[in-house]
């Protein structure tokens, strides 16, 4: 039974080892997910070099938890961290979509495809508060620019058509992404038809006031 001792040190060992990849990995995620929040929040606020710089540390410590669990592919594909890199694909590429910037492929990131399609719908979705405030801002071109990128987005996505055991839950995302596409497409088409309301409105005003429409001209007068 001598052996016996001996194989369980080794198991040990390899689970004292796992145990410690596991806290730091967790540990950093949680960094992970607070950075990209903070960055996606200083894109609303247009904030683009404070976005752009939370971003390189996010790429830094996703980097991090990648190599600390390269001995570990079961603690990689842990739903702790495909929740990190989702929400390093969705900072990414919300900002991206904001900017009108080349979207990043999921190799420049380091970020698995199921969470990068996750981030992706995300990052649509995160689009509508965008929208809303360029609408509170009379900016409606460059929300339905954003409008016109969430409809791109969807479409794309409802390509997907797998299991939600390869594509991390896609499908449930997409319908979610459905619901906000659909109310910002309200939103929008209520801006754009104002705005050509009042076009047309100041149209007619600027006819009456060239066409002498107080009366003074008129025959009998």
């Amino acid at each position: 039974m001598d052996e016996l001792e001996t194989i369980a040190e080794h198991i040990r060992a390899d689970l004292s080892a796992r145990n410690e990849a596991r806290d730091a990995a967790l540990h950093r995620s949680r960094e992970l997910i607070r950075l990209c929040a903070t960055a996606i929040r200083a894109a609303h606020r247009e904030e683009w070099e404070a976005a752009n710089a939370l971003l390189e540390q996010a790429d830094q410590v996703a980097a991090e938890v990648v190599a600390t669990l390269e001995p570990y592919p079961d603690l990689f594909y842990a739903g702790y961290t495909q929740d990190g890199l989702k929400e390093l694909a969705e900072a990414h590429l919300t900002v991206a979509l904001m900017t009108e910037a080349p979207l990043p492929a999921p190799e420049l990131l380091e970020v698995p495809s199921a969470a990068y399609l996750g981030g992706l719908c995300e990052a649509a979705s995160e689009l509508r508060r965008r929208c809303l405030d360029l609408l509170r801002q009379e900016r409606t071109e460059e929300a339905e620019r954003l409008l016109t990128a969430m409809d791109t987005v969807y479409d794309l996505l409802v390509t997907f058509d797998f299991p939600d055991a390869v594509t991390g839950g896609l499908r449930r995302r997409v319908d979610q992404l459905r619901g906000v596409l659909e109310r910002t497409r309200g939103d929008v088409t209520r801006a754009l038809r104002q705005d050509r309301l009042m076009a047309a409105l100041d149209r007619f005003e600027e006819r009456m006031d060239g066409g002498g429409g107080d009366g003074s001209n008129h025959p009998g007068q």
